[in-house]
């Protein structure tokens, strides 16, 4: 008999929107493997297609900061959101993003100490969350966003284009920050993962009763919808529907982008 808790059935409800009673019953059937029973449910067309990686629960702020050909993005966590709109807070995560921006990555181990002094300040548990530093290519441009929330910044997005304009680089950063793409294109899209979601997809068909003459189609239409949830350039621009990111883009490339969120 598969062993799970109470926390399990209640993780897995929160992963797919389902009742308790069919997540109980989606972890007995499948040994009690979370992953497996997301597919399982979806499979029998319960949940959606849920994210399933754990989320950890983190306040903090985010900053962003830009140096030449080059933009960083600082994240720093506390446990309450009281302390992550503080001025102190917010100060120190901006200048530590224009150190990374400026001097790159290692140089944000030289502030450690004031990270400390800022524990102490302010009674609470301080640490250093995600740093990365996104630098454009010779001939290409380097943009940012970042969403603010009570006077800090909650979501930020760094992207380097190969070609194309710092204001095209900014319309493709506001983008990713509501539409959380995982990849750039398709080609970055694990086998793999295109193979067991195509499995996915036709036994949902299979299990709606769709006829076996229709499920190629089904399942490639579904497929696409898939891939439009995940890949930066075949999304919708969430300014204007009407065209892609891709045809947005043009003869410009996404070379990287980076996305931290607070709360993630």
């Amino acid at each position: 008999m598969a062993t799970f808790s109470a926390k399990d059935v209640q993780h897995l409800r929160q992963l797919t929107g389902v009742g308790m009673l069919d997540s109980k019953r989606a972890l007995e059937a499948n040994d009690g493997d979370t992953n497996r029973a997301v597919t399982w449910l979806r499979e029998q067309g319960l949940a959606g297609s849920a994210r399933r990686e754990d989320r950890d629960a983190y306040e903090g702020t985010v900053a962003v900061a830009r140096s030449g050909r080059a933009a960083a993005i600082v994240q720093l966590r506390s446990e309450t959101d009281f302390v992550a709109k503080s001025d102190e807070f917010v100060d120190l995560t901006n200048e530590l993003a224009a150190t990374v921006a400026d001097q790159g990555v290692d140089a944000v181990e030289r502030h450690v100490a004031r990270i400390g002094d800022l524990n102490a300040t302010l009674k609470e548990n301080i640490s250093l969350g995600r740093v990365v530093r996104v630098e454009a290519p010779e001939d290409g441009v380097v943009d940012s966003y970042l969403h603010l929330q009570a006077g800090r910044g909650v979501n930020a997005v760094v992207v380097a284009l190969d070609g194309g304009t710092p204001e095209l680089a900014h319309d493709v950063a506001a983008h990713i920050a509501f539409a959380r793409p995982t990849y750039i294109t398709r080609d970055e899209v694990p086998e793999e993962e295109i193979a067991a979601e195509r499995e996915t997809v036709e036994k949902i068909a299979r299990n709606e009763g769709k006829p076996d003459a229709a499920l190629p189609k089904i399942v490639d239409g579904r497929l696409n919808g898939w891939f439009k949830e995940r890949v930066l350039v075949d999304q919708a621009f969430v300014k204007d529907e009407k065209q892609t990111i891709g045809k947005l883009l043009g003869p410009a490339r996404v070379i990287r982008f980076e996305q931290v969120v607070v709360g993630d």
